[in-house]
């Protein structure tokens, strides 16, 4: 747990005590159920940095193209393709445990496979290399699959630059965080028919700069991941949200949830998947000039199709699901621009902002 007697770049901790909640014995906390849940996702706007940061930044270029007599385009994370160059970001991983009362969602909880949910996310194709991604028979190399999904969405210049690549360092693990969701944020509940964790995302977000902020060695440079178990986050009351991607000042972060229950919507790292992919297309999330009437969210088209968008990966004996992603033609772009003029990464029958965005 976090000790909270710290103080944390100008942030007290009394003021920590008062985002975390109580830190008293755990009391029973109700279950509910909010009305017709939906698996979704969401993203908050970058927000004023609210701690001293350095200057060094996460590399980003810029990528245009016209669309219908307009242009658009957006700053993505990485090289530009022409360049031919690798870029690896550095990664943090903050894993939460929640305390719903005296119910408790934690990533250390072990799975099928006899490892933890913790474990099985480091040992997954988002940080792992063990994958050889042939797509519609184009090989993209083996490689993680965010740095596959890129490959593939510039394929058009990373055919004649391959050595562009967009990579996650392997991540460092912060100490896990106990965290006791308040009454008014949060409860149990069995939206999807299994017992998970329902917190507030603006409840959350707050803790989360303020973990951001407790660590000193993170950097703009970087991107952090909260990791929760079993836990959706919900918003305005409504659920369900797999996970969201954000940013103070320049520091990027995002948060997934790992569900265990085979099937669930976010089952293992699929929204980790999701998030990564459109953190990776919008880091800041203001790439708001897009056909499609909003950001440019890769994920968000495709969570409604079946098995939300997942695809099944096998790697070292477990089976991971990771969600389809659009490529810059379904935005618009020249479908030359792409692996095999593919709309997505998987080669899904889609057109131009057909689902939204």
């Amino acid at each position: 747990m976090m000790t909270l007697s710290r103080w944390v770049r100008g942030v007290g901790a009394a003021a920590l005590i008062g985002t975390f909640g109580a830190c008293g014995a755990a009391s029973a906390q109700p279950s509910a159920d909010i009305a017709s849940p939906r698996p979704m996702f969401s993203r908050l706007p970058q927000k004023p940095a609210a701690f001293p940061q350095a200057l060094v930044t996460l590399p980003t270029f810029t990528e245009s193209w016209t669309y219908a007599g307009f242009g658009y385009g957006g700053t993505i994370v990485g090289t530009a393709p022409t360049t031919g160059t690798r870029t690896t970001v550095p990664v943090y991983i903050i894993p939460i445990k929640f305390e719903f009362g005296s119910t408790v969602f934690s990533p250390t909880t072990v799975q099928s496979n006899g490892k933890s949910a913790q474990a099985n996310t480091l040992a997954s194709p988002i940080f792992k290399a063990g994958i050889d991604y042939v797509q519609g028979g184009t090989n993209l190399g083996k490689t993680q699959y965010i740095d596959a999904f890129q490959r593939a969405n510039f394929w058009g210049t990373v055919a004649s630059h391959p050595g562009w690549h967009l990579t996650l360092k392997a991540p460092t693990v912060l100490p896990l965080q106990t965290i006791k969701v308040p009454a008014a944020d949060g409860f149990v509940g069995t939206p999807f028919g299994s017992t998970v964790g329902e917190a507030d995302i603006n409840w959350f977000d707050a803790v989360a700069v303020s973990l951001i902020a407790s660590h000193t060695q993170i950097q703009p440079n970087s991107l952090v991941l909260f990791l929760t178990y079993d836990t959706y986050l919900t918003s305005g009351g409504g659920c369900c949200i797999g996970g969201y991607h954000s940013a103070t000042g320049n520091q990027t972060y995002s948060e997934f949830t790992y569900v265990s229950t085979p099937g669930d919507f976010s089952q293992d790292v699929s929204a980790l998947s999701h998030e990564l992919g459109e953190w990776a297309e919008d880091p800041y999330i203001n790439n708001t000039n897009q056909p499609c009437g909003g950001l440019l969210e890769v994920g968000d088209p495709l969570e409604g199709f079946a098995n939300y968008g997942d695809y099944n990966y096998l790697l070292s004996g477990f089976t991971y699901h990771l969600q389809d992603l659009v490529l810059l033609p379904y935005f618009g772009a020249p479908p030359a621009t792409a692996v095999n003029h593919w709309f997505t990464f998987q080669g899904e029958p889609v057109t131009v902002c057909e689902y939204g965005q």
